[in-house]
């Protein structure tokens, strides 16, 4: 609301309630600006900076000014200490609109290093929030067959379909119930529940053959060990 009243001519395409859905709206209405909360429920604003890669100018809002000196220092458009206040959000504008004429800054190093001072909560991923076209598509995890690197997405392959996401396989990873969801290569995390069966050609290599899709997922050598008993 206070954007809108510093900013009226800005259209403003979208506003997310967590990180993943930021990082989806995103990917629909590929905006120039992105003001994050560092601190969002979910995926972090770190995260979601780090998904958008150049993509956009940033504007970091935190509560902690340590983080928010390093932002600014570092080439993020501005910051902003909560709570907001209408003037400090003005000179905000004034920055934004000044950086729009050049392209948005590299802020790789900056999100790595001050995600490594950022608490991190374990959860295990439940729903993902896809863009298909101008649409958001939420997906239960229990219905993905695979998850697997693509250039600079991963593809989420469903039975009958699939949808791109910015997050990294290694972050997935990290989220995913290890029980259940299993990596078998270094792009690709499968779930188990939508294996059929192990396809040993030989000694060196195997495949895993799923319930509901044609293709075989060729299983790593460091990764062979977790069939053994199957």
């Amino acid at each position: 609301e206070k954007l809108a009243v510093v900013w009226p001519e800005l259209d403003i395409v979208a506003e997310a309630a967590d990180g993943d859905e930021a990082l989806a709206l995103f990917d629909v209405h590929r905006p120039q600006i992105a003001f994050l909360d560092i601190r969002m429920p979910g995926r972090s604003g770190l995260d979601v900076a780090a998904g958008i890669g150049g993509d956009a100018h940033i504007v970091f809002i935190t509560a902690y000014d340590q983080y928010a000196v390093k932002a600014f220092e570092a080439g993020a458009v501005d910051y902003l200490l909560k709570p907001v206040e209408e003037d400090r959000l003005a000179q905000t504008v004034q920055r934004v609109r000044k950086a729009l004429g050049a392209p948005p800054a590299d802020l790789s190093a900056l999100v790595a290093d001050l995600a490594g001072h950022l608490p991190r909560t374990t959860r295990r991923l439940k729903w993902i929030k896809a863009a298909v076209g101008k649409q958001i598509r939420l997906i239960d995890v229990d219905d993905v067959v695979y998850f697997q690197s693509d250039t600079k997405y991963t593809r989420v392959v469903l039975a009958q379909s699939e949808a791109l996401i910015r997050t990294p396989l290694k972050d997935l990873a990290g989220e995913l119930d290890p029980d259940r969801y299993w990596q078998v290569h270094r792009s690709t995390i499968v779930n188990l529940g939508h294996v059929a069966s192990i396809l040993r050609e030989d000694a060196e290599r195997q495949f895993v053959l799923l319930k509901n899709r044609p293709e075989k997922l060729p299983i790593s050598r460091q990764f062979t060990h977790l069939f053994k008993q199957m």
